[in-house]
């Protein structure tokens, strides 16, 4: 494990107490171009997600309807009613997006998916990095707006569902997480810059309330005009 990896967990509220919670329970806000684009504009107007942080699994609620959820994993999504009876399920759901582009329309079970995977991702780093399976490189630091920033690249494992085998997070002066580049293999269409900011203290673990993600052309520049995704924490409780 890296001494950046080792900061970056302890800014964020340390090893040792985020190990002694199971899950994390999310409120939030989400918006941005992407959900349209996939003709499920207002999906997560206003949710709340809860995510395992030992196991890779996600559910948003309200889904669709007051009374229905999802379950995902990396093998399985599905939406269920509160009190778990399945509404609809598909297996190996990353199947699902080949030959997607970014205009295709995706139906309950892609956005479950994605949105699951995804929330799973951004909640539990950097903690994960710790696992025995996930590998991290420091790279060279890259400098924004006058901030030099630490740069990981982090490898996950196939057992973990996630945007792409590899991901570039930047880390601030303090070892909190600002930037991080990815992309998103099921949308296959292209890289993207993910920021966070606004960070608050919840039960001791360092939180970003806000998050933006932005295209990412190849010459490095953010375009910072287009708004793909924004996510709006309004509280995250920890158990």
């Amino acid at each position: 494990m890296s001494d950046l990896t080792s900061t970056a967990m302890e800014a964020h509220g340390g090893l040792e107490r985020y190990n002694g919670f199971n899950s994390v329970t999310a409120h939030f806000r989400s918006g941005g171009a992407l959900w349209g684009l996939k003709q499920q504009e207002g999906v997560f107007r206003h949710a709340a997600v809860r995510v395992d942080l030992h196991r890779q699994h996600a559910s948003h609620s309200p889904f669709t309807a007051p009374h229905l959820r999802t379950s995902v994993t990396a093998e399985r999504v599905a939406v269920e009613t509160d009190d778990g009876q399945v509404k609809a399920e598909r297996l190996d759901p990353r199947a699902a997006f080949a030959g997607h582009t970014l205009e295709t329309p995706w139906d309950d079970l892609h956005v479950a998916y994605f949105a699951g995977y995804a929330m799973w991702t951004y909640l539990t780093a950097p903690f994960i990095f710790a696992a025995s399976d996930v590998r991290t490189e420091e790279l060279p630091p890259s400098t924004e707006n006058g901030q030099t920033l630490r740069r990981l690249k982090v490898t996950f494992p196939d057992r973990i569902a996630t945007h792409s085998r590899e991901q570039i997070f930047h880390f601030d002066q303090h070892g909190l997480l600002r930037r991080h580049d990815y992309t998103a293999d099921v949308l296959n269409a292209g890289p993207v810059a993910h920021y966070s900011s606004d960070y608050e203290e919840f039960d001791g673990i360092m939180v970003p309330t806000r998050r933006r993600v932005h295209p990412l052309a190849a010459d490095g520049t953010v375009n910072r005009e287009l708004e793909l995704v924004t996510i709006d924490i309004e509280s995250a409780l920890f158990v």
